[in-house]
């Protein structure tokens, strides 16, 4: 078994490391909580961070509103989460929650319930089930662990499978 040496990260001075973040600022959005952590990463002393941040949000190089907007356009899209798993991974960003209310709210609803749609369709092709009720609760899990609200997992379940003698409404 081959064992990787970790590398730790150099050690930049503020100059170079405030010049590092606008080059990965200029690539791609970042919000401010991913240049807080190379910050720390690198070894910039807190009141050095601050200065840093500062700088990089007065040229617009970070903007968390604009961060939480881009993410929920490419995670809808390109990843197909749920409103519920976008909202969670910008909080684990420490995106205040008004923010990451302004970007879901810009969420095409039908948009996600036809990505939705194509996730449970695409599923259920690949899971074994022995009836309609368990691929449906399978569909139904799996789901909602993409980050879709109950209602409209249960609701596309229910458009992909129908039951016969709707025994699954029983449980839910």
């Amino acid at each position: 078994m081959l064992q990787t040496k970790k590398i730790a990260p150099r050690a930049k001075t503020p100059e170079q490391a405030l010049a590092a973040l606008m080059r990965l600022c200029a690539r791609a959005e970042r919000a401010e909580e991913d240049a807080r952590r190379l910050l720390v990463r690198w070894g910039i002393a807190p009141a050095d961070q601050q200065r840093i941040l500062e700088r990089l949000r007065r040229d617009r190089f970070i903007d968390d509103t604009r961060y939480a907007e881009a993410f929920v356009r490419e995670k809808i899209r390109l990843s197909g989460w749920g409103a519920r798993k976008i909202a969670e991974a910008l909080h684990r960003k420490r995106i205040d929650r008004e923010t990451i209310g302004r970007a879901l709210a810009q969420l095409d609803r039908d948009t996600a319930a036809e990505r939705l749609m194509e996730l449970l369709q695409r599923k259920m092709k690949s899971v074994k089930a022995a009836t309609s009720f368990d691929l449906k609760n399978k569909l139904i899990r799996y789901g909602l662990s993409q980050g879709y609200d109950f209602e409209a997992v249960r609701d596309a379940a229910d458009r992909i499978i129908s039951t016969p003698d709707d025994s699954c409404e029983n449980f839910f």
